[in-house]
């Protein structure tokens, strides 16, 4: 089975235990790959075809991210900013889905 690689060769399983080895991430790498990598990871956790409230969408990004009070530099709004930039989901009228990305 070959595995997913970044750019710059790194295994993806490696970037994505590296910023959330609890599986909780405290911040998104500032590398754009390697941020790709990590973003890809997160919308896994929504199913292709279906169709989530923003509501719903806080929740899981919210349940994933360290919070702030505990050392987390990442906020889910932009998280859920850079998932629609990077083509992973879809935003209309507030209703998000997945567009992009790996399936596992």
């Amino acid at each position: 089975m070959e595995t997913d690689t970044t750019p710059a060769g790194v295994p993806a399983d490696v970037v994505v235990a590296r910023f959330m080895p609890d599986g909780r991430l405290r911040r998104l790498p500032s590398k754009a790959a390697k941020r790709l990598v990590v973003l890809d990871h997160l919308a896994q956790r929504f199913e292709p075809g279906v169709r989530y409230p923003e509501s719903q969408v806080d929740a899981v990004l919210l349940g994933v991210l360290v919070d702030r009070s505990e050392g987390g530099d990442t906020d889910h709004v932009s998280v859920r900013r850079y998932l629609v930039d990077h083509g992973l989901m879809t935003r209309e009228a507030g209703v998000y889905w997945r567009t992009g990305g790996s399936v596992s």
